[in-house]
């Protein structure tokens, strides 16, 4: 047995990886097809949206709620994609933290969504107002396939 000394290494966690800390994003940084994002917002408005048509039985166990939510900071707005029991969270004049926050494209247009690898949570109000003259989710985007030489 040799006598070596007790290890100075910080302790890891259950993971073994060591936790970073978020870097918060404003709603002007996003960019289409990105992810990865954590966000502080407030929401402006909710708005369901209602099931396409009824579904046979076993695809109808798995009912899913949606609804569209514009959302924003200081510097902008767009529309988040709640679903299931981000509804519930997602009332006007909330402010959540979005974590792991993504960006689907829907027609063209930017959408937030959090799946089931981020997080939406309650937080204490935000002090700010909601900039909602600067809407992402009002630009179109258009696909281009650039070839290379």
């Amino acid at each position: 047995m040799s006598s070596a000394p007790a290890s100075t290494k910080p302790a890891a966690t259950t993971t073994g990886i060591a936790k970073r800390k978020p870097v918060f994003i404003k709603v002007d940084q996003l960019k289409p097809g990105t992810n990865g994002h954590t966000l502080t917002v407030k929401v402006v408005s909710s708005k369901p949206v209602a099931s396409p048509k009824p579904r046979p039985a076993p695809i109808a166990a798995r009912h899913n709620r949606i609804a569209e939510c514009l959302v924003g900071d200081e510097i902008g707005s767009i529309v988040f994609t709640a679903r299931n029991e981000q509804v519930d969270t997602m009332k006007p004049g909330a402010t959540v933290i979005l974590r792991n926050a993504k960006i689907d494209m829907f027609k063209g247009s930017m959408r937030l969504a959090v799946d089931k690898w981020g997080l939406v949570e309650v937080t204490e109000p935000a002090k700010f107002v909601v900039k909602e003259d600067n809407n992402l989710s009002l630009v179109d985007y258009e696909l281009v396939n650039v070839v290379q030489e």
